[in-house]
């Protein structure tokens, strides 16, 4: 098996797990391929394998991994759809950070998961994704989220109007901060904070879910993920923030944005001992409440 590693730079405190994974994969004489630029920020922090090879981008993992390993936080395994893209590479994330709903092997369990990842003792959890397009090409390549898309107003900036429509037919004029157009996947994200569902991964819809709406009577609409989803901006301010995950762009008034399901899944790397449901009770704490007992 050849397992690519990427990381980005976090607290010294997390060094020694680092150094776990490093020295498990060793003793089971598995070369890792790491990110270029993880390996530049650990070189001279951790003992890395002798001969460690490097990968740079999208291309050069394709060839040389059969599966990424992310360690960071939910975050950093976003960060790694820029280099997986469209290749079918599966992704497993060892969690450094705090909620870890995409990461979601402790940090303290690393020995166990990779004794798994290695033997073969998992599944494939297929995740759909969205894009985005628009006439001035938003993004580039790089128009796509596991998460959500994110229509905001800047920081200092009036409550915006978001004028949206399915299939080219209005849905509503959004009086708010902003619009989360998530995925079931990010469907705990961004989107719950704000009030929104949970939404099994394999629902094949998505959420739309104002940001601080100004009339209280609007709520997020779950709406099938086989349509597209347009949107225009009416606002005081000239220009307007778009988030795909955590990628941002300043955008002008004008420019308009469509959205739809992307025509490729990210795989993410399930452990067998891991479900989707018992991944929701561990990390929202349901049932902790000392009421219960």
């Amino acid at each position: 098996m050849r397992i690519a590693i990427y990381g980005r730079d976090f607290n010294d405190t997390v060094l020694p797990y680092v150094q776990e994974v490093f020295n498990h994969l060793t003793n089971h004489n598995i070369q890792p391929v790491i990110y270029s630029k993880f390996k530049k920020y650990l070189d001279g922090k951790v003992e890395l394998p002798h001969h460690t090879v490097v990968f740079h981008n999208h291309e050069e993992l394709k060839a040389s991994a059969d599966v990424l390993l992310s360690l960071g936080g939910d975050g950093t395994l976003l960060d790694t759809l820029s280099l997986i893209r469209n290749s079918g590479i599966p992704v497993i994330g060892i969690n450094f950070g705090r909620l870890g709903f995409l990461a979601s092997i402790n940090k303290n369990e690393i020995e166990s998961a990779l004794n798994a990842l290695i033997q073969g003792e998992y599944t494939l959890d297929s995740r759909s994704l969205l894009t985005l397009e628009s006439d001035n090409g938003l993004f580039g390549e790089e128009n796509f989220a596991l998460n959500d898309i994110t229509i905001h107003r800047r920081d200092n900036s009036a409550m915006m109007i978001i004028h949206a429509s399915m299939n080219n037919e209005f849905i509503n004029s959004y009086w708010a901060d902003g619009l989360i157009i998530a995925t079931p996947t990010g469907s705990t994200a961004y989107s719950l904070s704000c009030g929104g569902p949970i939404i099994y991964p394999d629902s094949e819809n998505f959420v739309v879910t104002p940001i601080a709406p100004h009339n209280l009577n609007v709520r997020p609409v779950v709406l099938p993920d086989d349509n597209t989803l347009s949107f225009e901006v009416e606002a005081r301010e000239s220009k307007f923030l778009v988030s795909c995950d955590s990628r941002t762009v300043t955008v002008e008034r004008s420019v308009k944005i469509s959205i739809k399901k992307a025509d490729f899944c990210v795989n993410l790397v399930r452990l067998n001992n891991e479900t989707y449901l018992n991944t929701l009770r561990n990390k929202l704490l349901w049932g902790i409440d000392t009421r219960n007992y």
